[in-house]
C-alpha cells in the first residue's frame, strides 16, 4: 500500500512551509477568498460527467429555476449539502464516510449511504478498466484504509494520497466512489494543515482530468500506489505554488478588504469595530482608512457619529 520513501514529497514541503512563514494562517484564513462554493460543485460533478454549466450550477445554488436533467440538478444540490456539511466529517471515521455518501447520492441511489452488495467494475470506453474487490471485503477493507490514515507516520501529503487511490481501488459504493474519494483526500489535507482550503483536490484534478484517471489505472496495474502518490504530489505542487505566486504578487488591497466586507455585512449596518473583527490583524488606523475610502468612492453610508458611528454598504451601482 505504501509508496517509495516519504522524500518524494520533499518538493511541496517549500511552498507549503512558505504559506505558512510567509503568511499568518490568521491572514490568510480571514482575508483570502476560499474557492467560490459553486465553483467546487461544478468541478467536483463535471470530473463526473455532469452536463450543467457553471452558471446553471451557480443559478441552482441561489435558489433559480433551471432547465436540465433532473438527476444533474439534484446532484448539485447534493454535492453542494455535503460541501456545507465537509468541516463537520470525520476522515477517520465510518459513519462520517457513509452520511457523507448518503448525502451526496441521496434520491439518486437506493443504497445511498450503504457499501455495495454486489460486484463491481469500471468501464472506460468500450473496456473494463478496473474490477474492484468482493463486495464482503469492502467494509474491512475501508476500515483498514482509514486507521492506516489515522497510524500512519509518513507525511499526511503521502498518506491522503495513498488513501485516495486505495479508495477508489476498492470502489466501496455502487456509485459516486470518485467525488468521495476526492473530498477524502480534500478532508484528510485540511486536518493536516488548514492551508489546503485554498487548493481543493476537485480543482486539482479538474484540471488535469486526463492524466489522473492514467495514474490511477497505472497504479492499478502495478499494484501499489506510488505512481498516483508522485502524480498528486506533483499536483499539489502546482496548486500551491500557484497560490503562493498570487497572494506575493496580488497582496490583499484596501479594495480587496471593502468587498469581501460587503459579502459578509449585506445590507446591515456595521462598526470600525466590526470592521477589524472581521479583519483581525489590520489596525484601527488601517481599517478607518479603509472605511474612509469606501465612503469617498460612495461604496459606504454613514451614520451617527464618533462612537456611534455606523457603516452600511449601497446598493450596487447606488
Amino acid at each position: 500500500m505504501v509508496p517509495r520513501p516519504p522524500e518524494i514529497d520533499r518538493p511541496i514541503r517549500g511552498p507549503t512551509q512558505s504559506l505558512r512563514e510567509s503568511f499568518h494562517l490568521q491572514d490568510l484564513l480571514q482575508a483570502w477568498p476560499l474557492p467560490a462554493h459553486e465553483s467546487l460543485v461544478f468541478e467536483c460533478l463535471a470530473i463526473e460527467g455532469n452536463s450543467l454549466s457553471l452558471d446553471q450550477v451557480t443559478a441552482i445554488l441561489e435558489g433559480k429555476k433551471v432547465l436540465g436533467p433532473p438527476k444533474d440538478i439534484l446532484e448539485v444540490q447534493n454535492a453542494n449539502a455535503v460541501y456545507d456539511l465537509a468541516k463537520y466529517f470525520d476522515p477517520f471515521s465510518v459513519s462520517s464516510m457513509l452520511r457523507a455518501h448518503g448525502i451526496l447520492m441521496q434520491g439518486i441511489l437506493p443504497d445511498a449511504g450503504k457499501w455495495r452488495s454486489g460486484a463491481v467494475g469500471i468501464v472506460r470506453g468500450s473496456r473494463v478498466a478496473h474490477v474492484a474487490p468482493k463486495a464482503q471485503y469492502v467494509q474491512g477493507m475501508i476500515k483498514e484504509i482509514l486507521k492506516f490514515a489515522k497510524d500512519s507516520k509518513i507525511t499526511p501529503l503521502i498518506t491522503s494520497s495513498v488513501f485516495h487511490h486505495e479508495f477508489e481501488f476498492i470502489h466501496p459504493f455502487t456509485d459516486g466512489n470518485g467525488r468521495m474519494g476526492r473530498l477524502w483526500q480534500h478532508l484528510l489535507l485540511v486536518r493536516h494543515n488548514p492551508v489546503f482550503e485554498f487548493v481543493p483536490v476537485e480543482s486539482i484534478v479538474r484540471d488535469r482530468q486526463a492524466e489522473y484517471y492514467k495514474a490511477l489505472k497505472k497504479s492499478d496495474r502495478a499494484g501499489n500506489s506510488t505512481i498516483f502518490v508522485e502524480f498528486m504530489l506533483t499536483s499539489l505542487l502546482k496548486g500551491m505554488t500557484e497560490l503562493l505566486g498570487a497572494m506575493r504578487v496580488g497582496q490583499v488591497t484596501p479594495e480587496d478588504r471593502l468587498e469581501m466586507a460587503r459579502e459578509k455585512f449585506k445590507k446591515n449596518l456595521f462598526s470600525r469595530k466590526d470592521y477589524l473583527v472581521h479583519f483581525i490583524k489590520i489596525s484601527a488606523p488601517t481599517a478607518s482608512r479603509d472605511l474612509k475610502l469606501g465612503l469617498d468612492r460612495g461604496l459606504l453610508e454613514r451614520k451617527g457619529e464618533k462612537a456611534l458611528t455606523r457603516y452600511r454598504f449601497k446598493e450596487t451601482g447606488g
